[in-house]
């Protein structure tokens, strides 16, 4: 099962588990992001094919994180003397899709979460001294 969904400018073919890097959101890392603009949708032999959005279908993806790269601009005259270093970085926000739902479809339950951690076991006192008296 895949489906295409248009974001800002590009379109994404993408299927449920996979990463995609899209334009930067201000959302925190585990955000959850619904994205409506569902272009085509295929499974098996049911294929929908959106004039110019596929009615209902959404994508449903969870912020992993904000992943940037400088990508550095040199301009060069030779025998000028003249070197330009310019460096631009473009943010972006990188989601993993958590699921592709249907028309009256609702997101699976996400798997509980434990409420506290397990309490660290006490470590062992030092040779040669005696633990102390707990207190009652």
């Amino acid at each position: 099962m895949y489906a295409v969904f248009a974001d800002g400018s590009h379109q994404y073919k993408v299927q449920e588990g996979e990463r995609v890097v899209v334009d930067y959101r201000d959302v925190p890392v585990g955000a959850r992001l619904e994205f409506t603009s569902v272009l085509l949708y295929q499974s098996g032999d049911d294929t929908r094919i959106g004039q110019p959005l596929v009615e209902g279908v959404r994508i449903l993806a969870e912020v992993v994180g904000h992943p940037s790269t400088k990508v550095y601009v040199q301009k060069f005259r030779r025998r000028k003397n003249v070197r330009r270093l310019k460096g631009h970085r473009q943010p972006y926000t990188e989601v993993q899709i958590r699921s592709i739902l249907l028309p009256g479809q609702e997101p699976p339950a996400e798997a509980p979460t434990s409420q506290a951690p397990a309490p660290a076991p006490e470590a062992p006192a030092p040779a040669g001294q005696t633990p102390a008296p707990a207190a009652t």
